[in-house]
């Protein structure tokens, strides 16, 4: 992976090649790019964890959604963001409504991205310390192993060839899956694992409901996934600079096409993990070595493949898991460091750099980056209510409604103001962070995760959209 950094490195000269490929490159590779990066090793491990405590519905009901949200980001969001064809996502927002949103997009990116990868990197090496069978005071060094691997290549070699490890990385994650189920298929002598009752562990997840406190509902569940991708596809640099790596509208729609159905692809493999695995430990409760389903649903996975695979095959699988994270983080550092350089280096500086300098000083901030997001992971608690699809939604999923209103905003409605945009997008992120934690604000029971991107969503275009409609009115009364 570090030598095809190296490689790719030794080919640039721009920051147009280091951070958009220079806006030539297969849509495939894009598409299987884009999915790897956003399908995190938090995804990976949550998946098979959820099936095995809950149920199918989360996961089996956000693939319906797939159809409306890949024709709402390929016919709405894909040809509005193809138009302006810059580093920076965030540089149209200063263009359509002034400095103060390109920041506020800018730093609420940073600060979601650097989360993310702090906590994924730390649940990877926490699965890798348990799959090697090896001391937790080892953590701190798989940390870091993990994250300079990651940061090496991104940093030398640009989008380029982040691109092109993340098409190898999903292979050995949609392979490590695919061995689990084989495995277990050839333990219990066929595909009895395929349930085909409602197994008496799962919760009660009813098509709908009202109630907050039902934690998962099927429509809910498609409405989750509808709107995690449109405002991840729509708010996200990390999508955003897949889109603009691309030649035109319809390459960049034909990647996220890629990308959709590699997304549905291994989201059922992973469902069909969690079937499997749940199987496999309610035949021989014994197997679970004291670890309950109901307690550790979501480290059953990692445990199956220290404790099950042969080695060699436990190295395969583990490998899946390390590209996961892998994706993610060389991903992310490459999208911060575009935003970083675009967005406060060249935005606020009398004269820009040299071309072939800003290359250079984007390569420092990469490693700089790495260093922050290692630091960050050596000290991320397991605070946050909730299995690993929970927690996911109540720490990086409360900035992703508020950066897409920001590009909803300066995109979509004309009558838009700059004040209007930053206090409708921090009122979302409010909304967000009141639904995550209310039974640590009130004492209450927990909210379902289900309910932050939505309420969110209509929070920041009420708040937004008023304040910007009544702007609009003063100014003009005042002409």
């Amino acid at each position: 992976m570090v030598v095809l950094g190296i490689h790719f490195g030794r080919q640039q000269q721009s920051t147009d090649e280091y951070f958009t490929g220079g806006g030539r490159m297969n849509p495939a590779l894009i598409g299987v790019s884009m999915f790897a990066t956003l399908f995190s090793t938090i995804s990976y491990l949550s998946t098979p964890g959820e099936i095995i405590k809950h149920g199918p519905i989360v996961s089996l009901m956000s693939v319906l959604g797939v159809p409306l949200y890949y024709m709402i980001v390929g016919y709405v969001l894909v040809p509005a963001y193809m138009q302006y064809r810059t580093t920076s996502a965030y540089e149209l927002l200063e263009e359509r409504l002034g400095v103060g949103v390109r920041i506020t997009g800018a730093l609420m990116f940073v600060g979601l991205r650097l989360m993310w990868m702090s906590t994924l990197i730390y649940f990877a090496s926490e699965a890798i310390i348990v799959m090697l069978g090896i001391e937790r005071v080892w953590l701190p060094l798989v940390t870091l192993v993990t994250g300079v691997i990651a940061v090496s290549y991104s940093s030398l070699g640009g989008l380029r060839a982040v691109v092109i490890t993340d098409s190898i990385q999903f292979t050995l994650l949609f392979g490590g899956a695919l061995i689990v189920i084989g495995l277990v298929t050839w333990d219990v002598g066929g595909l009895s694992w395929i349930p085909t009752s409602w197994n008496p562990s799962w919760d009660d997840q009813p098509l709908f409901s009202l109630n907050p406190y039902v934690r998962a509902t099927a429509f809910g569940s498609i409405l989750q996934g509808v709107l995690w991708w449109v405002c991840t596809a729509g708010g996200d640099q990390t999508a955003i600079q897949r889109f603009m790596a691309t030649g035109s509208v319809a390459a960049a729609r034909r990647s996220f096409l890629i990308n959709s159905i590699a997304g549905t692809a291994v989201g059922v493999v992973l469902t069909l993990v969690g079937f499997a695995l749940l199987t496999y430990f309610q035949s021989d409760p014994s197997r679970m070595a004291g670890m309950t389903i109901a307690e550790d649903a979501d480290g059953l996975f990692p445990f199956f493949i220290s404790n099950a695979l042969p080695v060699g095959l436990s190295g395969l699988v583990m490998c899946g898991l390390f590209a996961a994270a892998m994706s993610s983080i060389d991903s992310g550092v490459n999208a911060i460091t575009a935003v970083l350089n675009s967005d406060f280096v060249d935005r606020f500086r009398s004269e820009p750099l040299p071309d072939h300098l800003k290359v250079k000083f984007a390569r420092w901030m990469a490693l700089a980056i790495g260093l922050v997001v290692v630091f960050l992971a050596s000290f991320v608690l397991d605070v946050v209510p909730g299995n690993y699809i929970g927690q996911a939604k109540r720490t990086f999923g409360l900035l992703v409604t508020p950066m897409f209103l920001l590009f909803f905003f300066a995109l979509f409605v004309p009558f838009a103001t700059q004040a209007g945009t930053i206090i409708g997008s921090l009122a979302a992120f409010v909304a967000a962070f009141v639904i995550a934690y209310w039974n640590k604000l009130t004492e209450l029971p927990i909210i379902s995760f289900q309910w932050i991107f939505p309420v969110s969503l209509l929070v920041g275009l009420s708040v937004g959209g008023s304040l910007s409609f009544l702007e609009t009115i003063f100014r003009n009364r005042n002409r």
